[in-house]
């Protein structure tokens, strides 16, 4: 379904003597002990350190500014253009660098799921261990796929570093998506989930060409194979609530919904680890184990027991497994069309309503918006609750435009009849300080009770500031805790503050009015736009 630009891979320039290609997992876990990237820990799993960066670089991500695509992409701050030349010379200049060295890991598997979309890959890494981590969260060949020509090609070079002044980059490191080329070029971090949200980049400008929809969601099936997708930023609750034990899961961060339904783009799992314990969330405590990797996780040098609890070098602490390990899941990660939608949001403010159905309209304005609270304590300078939006819960990896995707949503929720809910896994009784956090068994309870069908036809009562359709009755949930006035002691204090956000809301969707006039109008909170 992809058009190759690139027939002569940049393998073919490396030095054949050096390549090791297609190694298992015990492989390349013995490369990474001989080489020294990492040490075993006491489950199996390999424990790493990306060093000087923790996380995503977004200010050193780039799109080669190329004819092709040019027109596509939604330049600005999250699609910053760099020129072909530019590309070019780092591309040329990773080469000769990988040239140098006398072991060069290559991997080759996919993106996709369903074979009938599935974009061929190479991935091809400095360390071992990333060649490691892209085998157990790509999708990995059969027998049958092993030879594949790739359409498109990771090469990740962090010990090579940029010089900014005269390769045109803003730092020593660089992630540069060159569409023309297909060909993802890092440098400069050893942070391996660049590699991961790179190919989703690639998916979300690619998978809208064939008409299908990329997703950042959740997504798991019930036994009578009734599909549900859960959108929420971090802190919502998305990864727990998708794990449900009485329904499979069909993946946790990627996917696409095509006119057959919905794939996993992934064949792992990338699982933030702070403080994780079994009894929370015995399911990615139990995948972590031979052939799994953990990045920035304390370990104890001599019992090499991992402290989950320790986040003296970042709070995003992440382990890296093949989907394989959970045993509750979905092979191939391919499942129908949708019934429900759940978008999660942790409302700091505590006005949201815990649940409420959801339009067409206000589907899809709640998909541009990406509400969620950063909350006081969890970045430098932040003293109170902000609202924060991430357009379609995924903004920086979309390289469209974002009503593109907005549109695609809406004409699936309607061909489907797919019944859409905002569930608020925030605060209640007050903000942040004052109320508390919405007890995860009433949110379980609300999300079976909508999952099950049983909010299909419920008596509802529209709120008065957001619009928002709120059940009357959910079974095992006391009804006051439904309408957030009910739970203020001050009535007009929650009036204040659920105005304060309603604004925020308005503010935020200000950029799409023009595009989407009926959706603001429609769909956002009363009041107008």
């Amino acid at each position: 379904m992809y058009r190759v630009h690139n027939p002569d891979t940049p393998i073919k320039l490396l030095n054949e003597n050096a390549l090791k290609i297609q190694l298992s997992v015990p492989e390349l876990v013995e490369n990474v002990l001989s080489r020294g990237e990492g040490l075993l820990t006491s489950t199996g799993a390999l424990s790493v350190s990306t060093g000087k960066y923790t996380g995503r670089s977004p200010e050193d991500k780039f799109i080669v500014d190329e004819t092709a695509s040019r027109d596509k992409i939604d330049w600005g701050k999250i699609n910053r253009p760099i020129s072909e030349h530019v590309f070019s010379t780092l591309y040329h200049k990773v080469i000769d660098y990988l040239k140098q060295k006398n072991e060069v890991f290559v991997f080759n598997g996919f993106a996709g799921a369903d074979k009938r979309y599935q974009l061929p890959i190479q991935v091809i890494n400095e360390y071992a261990w990333h060649n490691l981590f892209a085998r157990q969260l790509f999708i990995r060949p059969d027998e049958s796929q092993l030879q594949h020509r790739p359409e498109f090609t990771i090469i990740s070079a962090p010990g090579f570093k940029a010089d900014p002044e005269t390769d045109g980059t803003h730092s020593e490191t660089f992630i540069i998506i060159s569409f023309e080329k297909r060909i993802v070029l890092i440098g400069g971090t050893e942070y391996a989930g660049e590699m991961k949200k790179s190919i989703f980049s690639v998916m979300n400008y690619l998978l809208p060409e064939s008409g299908i929809m990329p997703m950042h969601c959740s997504a798991n099936v019930g036994t009578e194979g009734d599909v549900s997708l859960f959108f929420g930023l971090s802190g919502t609750g998305k990864t727990t609530l998708s794990a449900d034990p009485n329904r499979r899961l069909i993946g946790d961060d990627e996917h696409g919904w095509s006119a057959n339904g919905v794939f996993n783009i992934e064949g792992g799992c990338y699982a933030k680890t702070i403080n994780l314990s079994r009894e929370k969330e015995p399911q990615i405590f139990d995948a972590i184990c031979f052939g799994s990797v953990l990045e920035n996780v304390a370990v104890d040098q001599h019992t090499r027991l991992a402290d989950y609890d320790n986040g003296h070098l970042t709070e995003n602490t992440r382990a890296a497994y093949p989907l394989e390990a959970i045993k509750n899941i979905v092979m191939p990660s391919v499942a129908g069309h949708p019934s429900t939608i759940v978008f999660l949001t942790a409302d700091a403010f505590g006005v949201l309503p815990p649940i409420a159905k959801l339009t067409k309209e206000q589907a899809m304005y709640h998909f541009l918006s990406g509400y969620t609270s950063k909350l006081a304590g969890t970045e430098r300078g932040i003293t109170s609750p902000q609202a924060t939006f991430s357009t379609c819960f995924g903004a920086p990896f979309l390289p469209l435009p974002a009503n593109r995707y907005a549109e695609m949503l809406g004409e699936k929720i309607l061909e489907h009849n797919v019944q859409v809910f905002l569930v608020n896994t925030g605060w209640t009784g007050g903000e942040y300080g004052t109320g508390s956090r919405m007890k995860l068994a009433y949110t379980r309870a609300m999300i079976q009770a909508a999952l099950e069908g049983e909010l299909n036809n419920t008596e509802t009562i529209r709120d008065e500031i957001f619009g928002l359709l709120v059940p009357l009755h959910v079974p095992g949930v006391p009804d006051e805790v439904l309408q957030p006035e009910k739970t203020w002691e001050d009535p007009e204090a929650y009036r204040q503050k659920a105005n304060e956000l309603a604004e925020k809301f308005r503010e935020n969707f200000r950029k799409f009015v023009s595009a989407n006039p009926e959706i603001a109008e429609k769909g956002g909170p009363l009041g107008g736009a």
